[in-house]
């Protein structure tokens, strides 16, 4: 098997001197056996050098040369190919005039891992840490037998320190490694002796950067009592709560070192993962040192917009930190547009060390959609959860869980007006696995949905559940493949049901082609709320650039009584898709199969 890299010729004069320049080699590479991941490494270093040529008189073609094989060889050794027979003929009349370079490689045996010596000195080589050593030793990957390859090598060494500094060991450090190999038998010896140090223990807290936030939310997340051994892990875990709150910028969690005057000396050995170690194995106390940067103490904020399902709105926000003193932050707002005005008073408390986010408030909210006006005075409690996947995965959990307590005026057009007191405990849980959140083109989400109440008067039960999901394909190189689903259904021992209780779809982000919840039950010369719930899309989007892309499109779902009674309302068409900063900006014209007429739908995709 033969391998090239392509050069690109390059002739030239220099300045006044006229020196000629050499123009870049052609390079074939022969494996002779050597595995890809070896011929990869070999090609990249054979690369860096003949790129140099083009910048070198033609006088330094031979130097280029030595460097180039030199360069073959040290690649073969990072791979554990000690005694390798390198060869390189250079012969002219490659394109552009330059040189052709024949490179053979006789990679020879692959050294192995033969003897390895893990050592411990400092605390943790007493008897008490007999379990921790033994375990390090089982977690150290390089096993004899095995290939013995420089970056896995270096990369188990740095997991080894790391793994001994995280925990108690806080002035962790290499005392020796080496590894001695034996070309001839083709083997490796490795040695690693690590010196733990003293045991570190947590002191006092010390804590800067504080102004109008109360120190007492800094305790809320740094619990330990002075003495507890040092853990990397709990101090990682305390930075991420300060930095995941609205009251700080920036926050950082570490251990106040002791001064060098006050360190033995170090010596050479290589540095592990603090400062100069402290002298003896006696236990070390280090204050725990917070240092933060407060977040604005107000933020006014404002919006106004357009979309064709609730036509122009305009809204507005007001949030502080810190409210009496207390570590807490509060949110104002209201919203206006033609079909729905609301206004709302909210208390958020800090998240918790487990990342639960709780908050109160009351609410007021009027609508007026296809016949039904609703007021809705409310007060309720949500307590919210994101986290990620554990390791590097993409994937996102959400979770709500969420009480209310409302009182809704119903007034149906041609129909009974009702009202009706009602407490009600929502939950929903989302996953969310895409490669981008507002602008996806691979992954899918998941929602699921359970609601519960009665009414307040004459306590009639009712019951709610939902799902919902949508997936991505990439086709091509810019092209996606959009599918989405929705169903839900209601079970009601009572015909007043909170209007958030019952379904109604039809939209910009459900069925286009028609009007903004038109689907649904015709009672009087109003549509209101249904017990079931099926829409279904399949959407492609094809971009002609970057920026600007066509769709078509098919919608298709109903909300009725009952499934077997669903008489299926179909949207088809197509649109434009503009990505912008915010995500994709659709403008969509849709065909619905039973009114019988043409629709324009806008709207800024994100996603849910």
């Amino acid at each position: 098997m033969r391998r090239g890299i392509g050069g690109l010729c390059f002739c030239g004069v220099l300045g006044l001197q006229g020196a000629a320049h050499a123009a870049q080699p052609e390079v074939i590479i022969d494996p002779g056996g050597a595995p890809p991941e070896v011929l990869q490494e070999i090609t990249l270093a054979v690369g860096a050098i003949t790129r140099l040529a083009e910048d070198q008189d033609i006088r330094e073609v031979s130097r280029l040369r030595r460097r180039a094989w030199e360069a073959a060889r040290a690649a073969l050794q990072t791979q554990g190919y000690f005694s390798p027979v390198v060869t390189l003929d250079a012969s002219d009349g490659a394109p552009g005039g330059g040189e052709f370079w024949d490179i053979a490689i006789e990679p020879g045996e692959r050294s192995t891992v033969r003897l390895l010596g893990l050592n411990f000195t400092g605390a943790i080589s007493g008897a008490a840490y007999e379990g921790r050593r033994t375990e390090l030793r089982e977690a150290w990957p390089l096993r004899s037998g095995m290939p013995f390859i420089n970056s896995e090598w270096n990369s188990a060494k740095a997991a080894l320190l790391d793994e001994v500094a995280r925990k108690e060991f806080y002035f962790a450090r290499y005392a020796r490694t080496r590894a001695t190999v034996d070309p001839q038998a083709a083997a490796a010896d490795l040695e690693v002796d690590v010196d733990s140090g003293p045991p570190v223990r947590m002191g006092p807290l010390r804590v800067e950067g504080l102004k109008r936030v109360p120190e007492s939310l800094i305790a809320r997340y740094v619990r330990y009592d002075p003495g507890d051994p040092y853990d990397q892990d709990l101090l990682d875990a305390w930075q991420e709560a300060l930095q995941s709150t609205t009251f700080f910028r920036g926050a950082f969690v570490t251990l106040d070192e002791p001064a060098a005057a006050d360190a033995a000396p170090q010596g050479d050995a290589a540095a592990g993962a603090a400062g100069p170690q402290p002298a003896g194995d006696e236990p070390v106390e280090l204050p725990v040192h917070v240092r933060v940067t407060e977040g604005p103490a107000r933020r006014v904020s404002s919006s106004i917009g357009v979309d064709s399902d609730h036509g122009v709105r305009v809204e507005g926000l007001y949030r502080q930190n810190i409210v009496f003193g207390q570590p807490v932050w509060i949110e104002t707002g209201a919203g206006i547009d033609p079909k729905r005005q609301r206004a709302f008073f909210d208390v958020h408390l800090p998240p918790t060390l487990a990342g639960y986010h709780d908050s109160f408030g009351v609410l007021y909210e009027h609508t007026d959609i296809e016949g039904q006006e609703n007021s809705r005075a409310g007060l309720g409690w949500t307590r919210t959860q994101k986290r990620r996947a554990a390791g590097n995965s993409r994937v996102e959990y959400e979770t709500q869980l969420g009480a209310l307590v409302t009182h809704d005026k119903t007034r149906i057009s041609g129909g009974e007006n009702y009202e009706v007191p009602s407490w009600a405990l929502n939950w929903k849980w989302l996953r969310r696995d895409v490669d981008a959140k507002y602008e996806p083109r691979e992954g899918n989400l998941v929602e699921f949905g359970l609601g519960a109440g009665t009414t307040l008067d004459d306590w009639k039960p009712f019951y709610r559940t939902s799902l919902r999901a949508q997936g991505w394909w990439p086709m091509g190189q810019h092209d996606v493949l959009t599918l989405r689903g929705e169903v839900g259904k209601v079970w009601s021992d009572t015909d007043r049901l909170p209007q958030d209780f019952s379904f109604r779809t039809g939209g910009s982000r459900t069925i286009r082609g028609y009007r903004y919840q038109s689907i649904g039950i015709e009672s009087g010369d109003a549509i209101i709320g249904a017990p079931t719930l099926a829409v279904a899309s399949v959407e492609y989007v094809h971009y002609f650039t970057d920026l600007l892309g066509a769709s078509v499109f098919v919608d298709a779902g109903d909300a009725a009584p009952s499934f077997s009674s669903m008489d299926w309302h179909i949207g088809y068409g197509t649109g434009l898709a503009v990505r912008t900063p915010a995500g994709p900006f659709y403008v969509d014209l849709a065909w619905s199969d039973k009114d019988r007429r043409l629709r324009l739908h806008f709207s800024l995709g994100i996603a849910f």
